[in-house]
């Protein structure tokens, strides 16, 4: 454990890191868990619609969901430390991103291949608004490691929308 952060004793929560204090971990890191529920269930979209996707263009937009899924999984893991490494917790269970996401599931049977890109593009799209929230509250806290991660992934964010919008012809 570093010299800025320590076990609250009883409670197993860290204190806060650095000097950003209590009220702006706790701001910050609730973002981080929403955008963690997001980004699992875009993850989790994102394959689902992989593994189904039929029709003409099967084998490219299969390998370009396969793509960016692995992006957005990736994410995940540096979400979830950075809100560790302010003091704070992380999401702990499947029923906890049901409660914090934002983007919503889809389980339908059925969808075609254009529904499931235009999907993922809108889905894409609100995720960046997310992380752009997200960030302006990393600011106002004057949280500039958390501000760059958060302007990394939505610089991904807005190619895998720009990808998804040349494939399904519209922006």
């Amino acid at each position: 454990m570093s010299a800025t952060s320590k076990v609250v004793s009883g409670k197993g929560h860290l204190e806060p890191t650095a000097d950003l204090g209590r009220e702006a971990v706790e701001e910050i890191s609730s973002q981080l868990r929403r955008l963690l529920a997001d980004v699992f269930t875009l993850y989790l979209k994102t394959k689902s619609f992989h593994w189904h996707m039929t029709g003409r263009h099967f084998r490219d937009y299969h390998l370009l969901l396969d793509e960016q899924a692995e992006q957005i999984f990736a994410m995940t893991d540096n979400i979830a430390e950075r809100a560790r490494k302010l003091g704070s917790r992380t999401l702990r269970s499947i029923g906890e991103i049901s409660r914090e996401q934002r983007l919503r599931d889809n389980d339908r049977d059925s969808l075609s291949a254009e529904e499931m890109l235009s999907q993922l593009r809108a889905d894409n799209r609100e995720l960046t608004r997310f992380l752009r929230l997200a960030h302006e509250v990393c600011e106002r806290h004057n949280d500039v490691a958390s501000a760059s991660l958060i302007e990394v992934w939505i610089d991904e964010t807005e190619r895998r929308t720009w990808f998804l919008a040349e494939v399904v012809g519209s922006n």
